[in-house]
């Protein structure tokens, strides 16, 4: 299925399903990414990974380690692993507060999942 052709909301379920069914590649971290999606099917969500689970949160936040803001198309580029975070940050596509080095563990971690 063509991520592209997804919305907001059903890209974070097929990460969910993802990262649930193959939880060895973020059992070692503790980190809480927001996301503040910009556009048409904005909105901000939370990867919440610690102690090897992982929730996605719509509302009810906790104290992120790491926001990135970027357009919902430039996310789904993202996750397919087409929209390199360096070059976007580089190029004003992303925007990031907090840790660019969890943002950097966030790319190679997503690299790992067939989404």
């Amino acid at each position: 299925m063509d991520i592209m052709k997804l919305s907001i909301d059903e890209c974070w379920k097929k990460i969910e399903e993802a990262m649930k069914k193959h939880p060895t590649p973020y059992k070692e971290l503790n980190a809480v990414y927001q996301f503040e999606l910009i556009g048409d099917q904005g909105g901000t969500y939370q990867l919440v990974l610690s102690d090897g689970k992982m929730n996605i949160l719509r509302d009810q936040f906790k104290e992120p380690n790491c926001i990135l803001q970027m357009k919902g198309s430039d996310f789904k580029k993202f996750l397919q692993g087409k929209m390199n975070s360096a070059a976007a940050y580089m190029m004003g596509k992303l925007k990031l507060q907090g840790s660019m080095g969890l943002a950097l563990k966030l790319e190679r971690l997503l690299e790992q999942y067939e989404l």
